[in-house]
């Protein structure tokens, strides 16, 4: 194994990650990733015990106990960016020794589970419902960077998409990945299941106009007519694709649900979209104790 240099994987004086500012002991083998900082002290505080508390910039992690399972609940900030940096840190910090700077022989993996906001692309997945995304389909061009290969289905999937959403030429090349099926079986009763497409920005990206236009002012509404065999897109947000696609190539098992807090097709806005959040997190958290 060769070693991995300083300026590669930056290591701080107390033997952490760099942007996460956490060692190896610190992580569980789950961890619950959420965009907003705030938000995870809304999850630890149903935690039976907290072990660990960390903060870096963006970067808020509590660790700790629901029953007798181990959980890390772990900001990281929005977008693709943010996720690079999340899942490859996560990962290094179960399969690379610190102390050798070596990959170790043998690998790991663990859950990672988004619980994020989202906004609907179909008119029957309504505002304050759950999404359990079966497919993250990239637009946001992080994986282009990787060498992430697709099957036969999803090359033809991918090309369909290109082809009905005109993007071709307006973009780097989607990309698309799925969840993992040991995960998602839990999340069923209560939860629409679909393709979650990923943006690297929330105004332009997801064909919100206020005072600049757009290139491809019909993207949103050929997002919501788009089919596939039996599949369709449910909803878009700015991490899920990523952490699917970063996921799968690393070896984890990755699963994205989503409280929705607007339907970009009726022109909803939730009116209480933190009790939208806060009964996911409750949801998740009985799974969790139960199943996971």
């Amino acid at each position: 194994m060769s070693r991995i240099a300083e300026s590669e994987l930056i290591i701080n004086d107390r033997g952490a990650v760099y942007h996460l500012d956490l060692t190896p002991d610190e992580i569980a083998g789950t961890v619950v990733t959420v965009g907003d900082p705030d938000r995870v002290k809304e999850i630890s505080k149903y935690f039976d015990s907290i072990e660990v508390k960390r903060q870096h910039r963006e970067f808020v992690s509590h660790t700790g106990y629901v029953g007798k399972k181990r959980i890390t609940v772990l900001s990281s900030g929005i977008g693709p960016d943010n996720i690079d940096i999340v899942i490859n840190e996560l990962d290094a910090l179960v399969n690379i020794d610190f102390k050798t700077r070596e990959i170790k022989k043998e690998l790991s993996s663990i859950n990672i589970i988004r619980l994020g906001t989202s906004g609907s692309l179909q008119a029957d997945v309504p505002v304050d419902s759950f999404v359990a995304s079966t497919h993250g389909l990239g637009v946001d061009n992080l994986l282009n960077f990787y060498r992430l290969e697709q099957n036969d289905e999803e090359q033809q999937l991918l090309h369909h998409f290109v082809t009905y959403t005109q993007v071709h030429g307006q973009i780097g090349h989607p990309y698309i990945s799925s969840g993992a099926a040991s995960l998602i079986k839990n999340f069923v009763s209560d939860f629409h299941h679909g393709i979650t497409v990923t943006c690297p920005g929330f105004y332009g990206p997801q064909g919100r106009v206020l005072r600049l236009g757009i290139r491809n002012p019909d993207f949103v509404n050929r997002l919501t007519d788009f089919r596939f065999g039996p599949h369709r897109i449910t909803n878009f947000e700015m991490e899920t694709s990523a952490i699917y696609g970063l996921g799968r190539l690393l070896g984890h098992h990755c699963l994205a649900i989503n409280a929705i807090v607007a339907n970009r097709v009726v022109k909803e806005f939730s009116k209480d979209g933190k009790a939208a959040v806060e009964s996911l997190i409750k949801k998740f958290i009985g799974i969790f104790a139960d199943s996971i």
